[in-house]
């Protein structure tokens, strides 16, 4: 292990993890070593941050880089013309999502979205490098992962693959772990994880710990708290769905709810799980949300200002949001943690409480 970790850099990381333990984030003593031993500026030897609307790189050379490496805050680590493509996650969630694993030890784990090895480095601190296959869609970050975890003494097996189409391993999975945003679980990847196996992944705004039933069927809760990913991507593009400019003709009506309810969070996770993979811009005057727009897609579009929305295409987006809203609101407005979902390869239903409780038939089941 040849990297630099000076006296100064390791007490950052002390201070991390403490506060990481100390706000209630991290609770099991081998993921508290996990996080307080691997050196996190390894997996970030630069990140990069907006300045004036333009992309700037920070390195270990200028002032503050250690500091924001060893905060709770994501990383925008890799930009593709102008639009970030990888990042190394915000501590919190980053162990939030391994407490939630169960991890016990002799478990096989598998990881969908190395990114930058980071989070594949806590899991080999926690159950050694033979416990871990990860696979990143990205062979350049395959490449740097792989080179970072050797610079810091692991060897999991790093693998470069499309996990969508199923995950590329033969070894039967007792856990697995995904840091890319879904709106739809691709059912391939549960196919390669064993009866009474967990999975835990991000949908929409949240992440659902789902266990693995005798007949395939993946059922679980959302955590407490945001999901804030990356959405899932081919090597070159960036998961995002295509803005594809306002349409003609479209409807016109008054907007019953305002853009600036959608910055409610735990509505914002309601609404993500309503409209599903979609794009979003806000407009914004004196720092105030003052516009909103939505597309997907299918071709549906949606835009909100002034009071009034403008939509066109087979959905009415901005309608399904707004009973959305009604229902979300009539309902006491949920936490997180009253969700669940219950997928099979038919696709995927979301219920509040318990199975069976489900969502009101117009939001509508997401398919694989």
């Amino acid at each position: 292990m040849s990297y630099a970790d000076p006296p100064a850099v390791q007490a950052l990381r002390q201070d991390m993890t403490q506060r990481l333990a100390d706000d209630g984030h991290l609770h099991d003593p081998a993921w508290y070593r996990a996080v307080a031993e691997t050196p996190r500026h390894v997996f970030v030897p630069l990140f990069h941050r907006q300045m004036d609307g333009e992309w700037a790189v920070v390195t270990a050379d200028d002032d503050g880089y250690f500091d924001a490496v060893y905060s709770d805050r994501a990383l925008t680590t890799q930009v593709s013309d102008g639009v970030a493509t990888s990042s190394s996650s915000q501590p919190s969630l980053m162990v939030q999502m391994l407490e939630a694993l169960g991890v016990e030890d002799g478990d096989t784990i598998g990881e969908v979205a190395t990114g930058t090895g980071y989070n594949a480095a806590l899991m080999c601190h926690r159950s050694g490098d033979k416990s871990l296959i990860t696979v990143e869609v990205d062979a350049n970050l395959t490449r740097l992962a792989r080179a970072r975890l050797d610079e810091v003494g692991h060897h999991p097996t790093v693998l470069t693959a499309d996990a969508r189409a199923g995950f590329p391993a033969d070894t039967p999975l007792d856990r697995m772990i995904i840091t890319c945003g879904f709106d739809a679980f691709p059912y391939a990847l549960a196919r390669s994880v064993r009866t009474g196996g967990v999975i835990v992944c991000p949908l929409g705004w949240g992440n659902a710990r789902m266990t693995v039933g005798e007949d395939g069927t993946l059922l679980g809760r959302f955590l407490a708290g945001g999901s804030y990913f990356m959405k899932a991507r081919d090597e070159n593009g960036t998961g995002d769905v295509p803005y594809p400019g306002a349409p003609g003709n479209p409807t016109h009506r008054n907007a019953v709810i305002d853009p600036r309810d959608l910055g409610h969070d735990g509505f914002r996770f309601v609404h993500s799980l309503v409209v599903g993979e979609i794009g979003e811009a806000r407009e914004m005057t004196d720092g105030t949300v003052t516009g909103h727009r939505m597309w997907a897609g299918d071709g549906s579009w949606a835009y909100v200002q002034h009071g009034t929305v403008h939509q066109s295409g087979p959905r009415r987006l901005w309608d399904i949001v707004e009973r959305a809203y009604e229902w979300f609101e009539s309902h006491g407005c949920p936490s997180r943690e009253r969700f669940g979902v219950t997928i099979t390869p038919e696709g995927q239903a979301y219920w509040l409480d318990e199975p069976g409780q489900d969502l009101p038939q117009e939001w509508p089941s997401r398919r694989p």
